[in-house]
């Protein structure tokens, strides 16, 4: 058990490194290319901080641990909502202002209830997978429209105060994107290996080491960029980071590993960790949307999405008999 502990403290290491490095060098060479801000915000961004969920899911569907990548995919969009939010969102506010962010709170919605209407027969197909990344093109289309139209966002604002002063040259930019989706596939290979070992060792399935261990630790770019973002009060770039991350977590990420191995969906996966991301991303559609406008996740909702995240943690544990 030391050896898979150990590949995976290395490799959840190697993977925040190689994906800070692989945002900072895309955001580089997009900006050298005059792309519009708003578009590096809900694509670039977004792509990056969800590179480990991707890499990681592709490799574990590739090495026939199917049940590693849906667990990642999903737990990453559990964390990131009930952990890292509510961490943000304890540290300051977030306030909405972003109209963009409006519309991709609705759209995360349909997306999770489409992802789980092809889940409840028991099995992501390929022709399944294949839907979800149908339909992760057309949103990504859509987020170039928005970003070419909405300049102004206040997304794209945050996204440009967040950019560093001096712009990277584009030769360094371009190898930092090679090292890092180097870095990036190795890191994830070590990781995979890892935490199916973990999981054999301590008797449980891989898809519980993929809604814990592995989904934490590839949800460590989101919780980094969002907590500097908090600190800068760009609310937007916080929400949108998160926002973008379960959108590509729920598309690409589950559409790649179903695309690779069909992925079997158990009962209790359905009852259990869709539905408490199901209620997550609901909870957050109510808290950001703005009724009252603009939307805004206070201290409170913060406190009570990291009991949420806590309540579900006990559940998992109970449910596989470690307390």
């Amino acid at each position: 058990m030391l050896f898979p502990s150990l590949a995976i403290l290395l490799g959840l290491a190697l993977l925040v490194w190689s994906a800070d490095r692989f945002v900072d060098s895309a955001a580089a060479v997009a900006r050298h290319f005059s792309v519009p801000p708003l578009l590096v915000g809900m694509v670039i961004i977004g792509f990056g901080t969800s590179a480990p969920e991707m890499v990681v899911s592709a490799m574990a569907a590739g090495q026939g641990n199917p049940g590693l990548a849906l667990g990642n995919a999903w737990g990453s969009n559990i964390v990131n909502i009930a952990l890292i939010l509510g961490i943000t969102a304890l540290i300051n506010p977030i306030t909405v202002h972003s109209l963009v962010l409006r519309k991709e709170l609705p759209l995360l919605a349909v997306i999770t209830a489409l992802a789980g209407y092809l889940a409840w027969d028991g099995l992501i197909s390929r022709g399944n997978a294949g839907l979800l990344l149908v339909v992760f093109a057309l949103i990504m289309v859509w987020s170039i429209v928005q970003g070419m139209r909405n300049k102004a966002d206040a997304l794209g604002l945050d996204v440009t105060a967040d950019q560093p002063v001096e712009v990277m040259p584009l030769r360094s930019a371009y190898l930092g994107l090679a090292l890092g989706l180097l870095v990036l596939v190795g890191a994830s290979r070590l990781l995979v290996w890892g935490a199916v070992a973990l999981a054999q060792s301590l008797g449980v399935s891989d898809l519980v080491i993929g809604l814990t261990i592995v989904a934490i630790g590839t949800s460590l770019p989101e919780l980094a960029s969002c907590v500097a973002a908090a600190r800068k009060r760009e609310h937007d770039l916080a929400l949108g980071n998160i926002l973008g991350s379960n959108l590509f977590n729920t598309l690409a990420v589950v559409g790649i590993a179903g695309l690779i191995a069909p992925i079997s969906v158990a009962a209790e996966v359905l009852t259990r960790d869709f539905a408490v991301m199901a209620g997550l991303t609901l909870l957050l559609f109510f808290m950001g949307w703005g009724f009252r406008a603009p939307g805004r996740i206070n201290r409170f909702e913060g406190a009570a999405l990291l009991m949420a995240y806590l309540a579900y943690t006990l559940l998992l544990m109970r449910s596989i008999d470690l307390i």
